[in-house]
């Protein structure tokens, strides 16, 4: 028996082999991106004129003659029907699959005169097979109909639903192409990259149309850039029955390059039946949290998430939007320009980009916090688990190969059961097994983290109603004793003991936001007003208190090492300036541009190096004598840092005293040095005065600096 399964096996793989280049061209893939005509209606089904026309991927209010009242509910239509003809070949194999990658609200579709089937969801694939429908090399009519507003679906599905947004703009925001191939056809693969043992393990799953004894995948790994091969073979032979068959083996890869923010290394694995070929990309990365550190862990390694926050479903209503969440060039520019911040994470908040995206943070290097669109925090809802079930599933099968994505969030600051019962139930499905974020509702598990949003001024927004500042100060207030980060499950799904002792993420948290012009939004009004005194500032003193503000927020939660990561709310958002006012903003200047408002850029970044500082003294004044300042230090690169550090002491004129220390941090390591200034006679007046701390390095200054007066 073994002598037969091993002749089968190597005639399979010579046949296999031999047809290797021919079919990697067996699968193709008909992209029906580009102008489409458009109507709007009241009733589904066809319609038979169209005067308008629109670009996919994007949104209706990108159609080349506007239509009123988009992304409100208009009693003029219930749908957009977008519309186009294409003509395939002749000879067309059995499958032919119509996949729309992500359209919202509600995707219903027509083919050459006939229905095709419809899909409530709005942030997974739309997949439907067409092959019955085509006219084979004569020109076929699709209509493609999308619901007007969140309400076109029935209310068990999750609709994307955001308290801070005004309009929800309906549209086909991803891509939509038709994939022709034969059978066996390959549905599904799964990547699971195995650092340690230096091999990938892969789930294939494989659609017959009827039972094949002895079947076997010629696979190619290769290098992305490169087209270096990696690996080549054949998997071990199966039977194939008529249906779904699941085939799980693995494929050694010598001398792996590992995949990371800093060092971004892609592969490719191509998949060949015979009769369909499908090519994935991936990376060779772990990711998990420790319980017992606190930390998160890359490549086995503690590693600092530091970032920022994407809303893209907020910026689809910003006002200079456009097309640019589309254009690739644009995307990257974003990418680029947050790792230029020194941020190596991002949260896709409340909602899912284009698959662009995914892509882009793939080959830059970024950490994707992957957060499904529910935002409902304590309001009740009628969606369902087995709508979060449904797509969690999809949402699953369509991001696992990604590098980027490490970690599931399947909602943002909700506390219903509902989430953590579905994603209980689906996350055996990774064989990677990335760890879960679930809100404001409890962790399902010891290796998921937990969002916390400490939103510290908070407490100062509401006019009118706002307690006053302390005599000390807020930053007394706030920073004088290390604090737990707060906002989170322990407060609002909390334990009838103890605490949830998972790993936190804090990804939220400054509550200072302004917006590109420089101007408070409706939840900072009061912030600024009370603090601040607001009427008295002009812009650039605004936008100096913005930055320097965060920057402390930014360096306290880092510098006493609350959380595994820190990410800035938000990198990108809408912003809102006029009525109807936005609550809150991204830090661009110029949206086109991608310029950072200067101030934030300059502060902030250095508060995000790998280097972080934190003078731990928060009075708002000091008496003559001896005063110890304590300075803290941490380190997040991979290897020891050795330096100085300074405190210098100085008014608005002159440096007044200097002081030099040489610190030793490890590897994520801490360090506390500790001054001992002198505020004497050298202190000539009760002017006001600042201490500044400092280190160097790669030639930019790390700085924490604190203002205060005499008394």
């Amino acid at each position: 028996m073994k002598i037969k399964a091993t002749i089968v096996l190597l005639l399979v793989g010579i046949q296999l082999l031999a047809n290797a280049s021919r079919a990697i061209e067996v699968r193709k893939t008909i992209n029906l991106n580009g102008r489409w005509e458009i109507s709007e209606g009241k009733t589904t089904g066809m319609q038979a004129k169209y005067s308008n026309a629109v670009m996919v991927p994007g949104l209706v209010d990108m159609a080349e003659t506007p239509f009123d009242s988009v992304g409100f509910k208009c009693s003029k239509r219930n749908f957009y029907n977008y519309h186009r003809t294409f003509v395939l070949p002749q000879n067309l194999p059995a499958k032919a699959i119509l996949k729309i990658h992500k359209a919202s609200y509600g995707t219903r579709v027509f083919l050459n005169g006939k229905v095709v089937g419809y899909n409530p969801f709005c942030f997974t694939p739309t997949l439907f097979n067409i092959r019955e429908f085509l006219k084979p090399g004569q020109s076929n009519d699709i209509t493609i109909q999308i619901g007007a507003y969140l309400d076109n679906i029935p209310d068990t599905i999750p609709n994307g639903n955001d308290f801070e947004k005004i309009k929800y703009i309906a549209g086909i925001y991803d891509n939509v192409e038709i994939i022709l191939s034969g059978y066996p056809f390959i549905n599904n693969i799964q990547i699971a990259p195995d650092i340690k043992q230096q091999q990938i393990r892969i789930q294939a799953e494989i659609e017959s149309d009827m039972d094949v004894p002895d079947f076997a995948l010629e696979y190619i790994v290769s290098e992305y850039k490169s087209e270096k091969k990696a690996g080549q073979g054949v998997s071990p032979v199966n039977p194939l029955k008529k249906g779904i068959n699941m085939l799980d083996f693995t494929v050694p890869i010598k001398d792996c390059k590992l995949w990371s923010p800093e060092s971004p290394f892609l592969y490719k694995l191509s998949i060949s039946t015979g009769s369909d070929c499908k090519i994935e990309r991936f990376g060779m990365r772990s990711f998990r949290f420790d319980k017992g550190t606190q930390k998160a862990y890359l490549n086995d390694k503690p590693y600092a998430m530091l970032g920022t926050n994407v809303c893209i479903h907020r910026f689809f209503e910003d006002p200079s939007r456009n097309a640019l969440p589309w254009d690739k060039k644009w995307v990257t520019k974003l990418h680029t320009k947050f790792k230029d911040m020194n941020w190596n994470s991002i949260r896709y908040c409340i909602g899912f980009p284009p698959e662009l995206w995914y892509q882009i943070a793939d080959e830059t290097g970024f950490l994707i916090q992957d957060e499904y669109p529910l935002w409902c925090a304590f309001t009740p809802f009628k969606f369902t688990e087995s709508a979060f079930l449904t797509e969690y599933t999809r949402w699953m099968r369509e991001r696992w190969n990604h590098p980027c994505v490490v970690i599931w969030d399947a909602q943002n600051e909700t506390t219903t059961p509902l989430t953590g019962q579905a994603l209980a139930k689906v996350r055996k499905l990774d064989l990677s097994n990335r760890p879960w974020d679930n809100g404001f509702a409890a962790p399902q598990s010891d290796t998921d983290c937990i969002e916390s949003h400490p939103y510290l001024f908070m407490q100062y927004h509401q006019l009118g109603q706002q307690k006053a500042e302390p005599e000390q100060g807020f930053m007394k207030e706030f920073f004088d004793t290390i604090r737990m980060p707060d906002n989170d499950p322990n407060q609002w799904t909390p334990l009838k003991q103890g605490r949830y002792e998972n790993p936190v993420i804090i990804n939220e948290y400054d509550w200072l936001w302004i917006n590109r012009d420089g101007t408070p939004t409706t939840l900072t009004d009061g912030v600024y007003k009370t603090l601040f005194q607001l009427n008295s500032l002009s812009e650039k003193q605004i936008r100096i208190i913005h930055a320097e503000n965060i920057g402390v927020l930014t360096e306290y939660w880092r510098c006493n090492r609350a959380a595994a990561g820190i990410l800035h709310f938000c990198g990108l958002g809408y912003s809102r300036s006029s009525n109807p006012r936005g609550q809150t903003s991204d830090n661009f200047i110029d949206i086109k541009k991608l310029d950072f408002d200067p101030f934030f850029y300059r502060i902030l970044k250095n508060k995000f190096a790998p280097l972080c500082l934190m003078i731990d003294k928060w009075d708002k004044t000091y008496s003559r004598g001896e005063l110890t300042v304590p300075v803290y230090i941490i380190n997040d690169l991979p290897a020891k840092w050795e330096g100085e550090v300074t405190l210098t002491l100085r008014n608005s004129k002159n440096q007044i005293q200097r002081y030099v220390a040489k610190v030793k941090i490890e590897p994520s390591g801490q360090t506390i040095q500790e001054f001992t200034i002198k505020i004497d006679d050298t202190f000539n007046y009760q002017g006001e005065y600042e201490m500044i701390s400092e280190l160097v390095f790669k030639n930019e200054k790390n700085t924490s600096s604190r203002k205060f007066r005499l008394q």
